[in-house]
């Protein structure tokens, strides 16, 4: 089976996550989606969002990369709301079989 591969971050609320006042979090949560847009705009980030219904409300949302798993974590890494505390990284490779996935604008 021949397979594809893109960057997948799992962006996750550390157990130590800063806790800054309501306008704060409002101002990273912009700065987050902006920088977000950007990246999509620049065509490094195929897609991503928020997570609803999860098991834990560690888990908050996915990014899927379309640059190298290396790339994708410095990129993730350079997020307001990483810089700020409010989330954490993880990056690796998701394989799937090739044409089963399509991402468009």
């Amino acid at each position: 089976m021949e397979l594809e591969r893109v960057a997948f971050v799992l962006l996750k609320r550390p157990e130590d996550a800063i806790d800054y006042p309501e306008d704060e979090l409002e101002r990273i949560q912009e700065a987050h989606l902006s920088y977000m847009d950007g990246l999509r705009q620049r065509g490094l980030l195929l897609t991503n969002g928020p997570f609803d219904g999860q098991s834990t409300e560690s888990l908050r949302g996915i990014c899927l990369y379309a640059t190298s798993v290396e790339e994708a974590r410095s990129l993730a890494e350079d997020d307001p709301a990483v810089k700020a505390g409010r989330l954490e990284v993880e990056a690796f490779t998701w394989l799937y079989p090739a044409g089963t996935v399509s991402f468009s604008g």
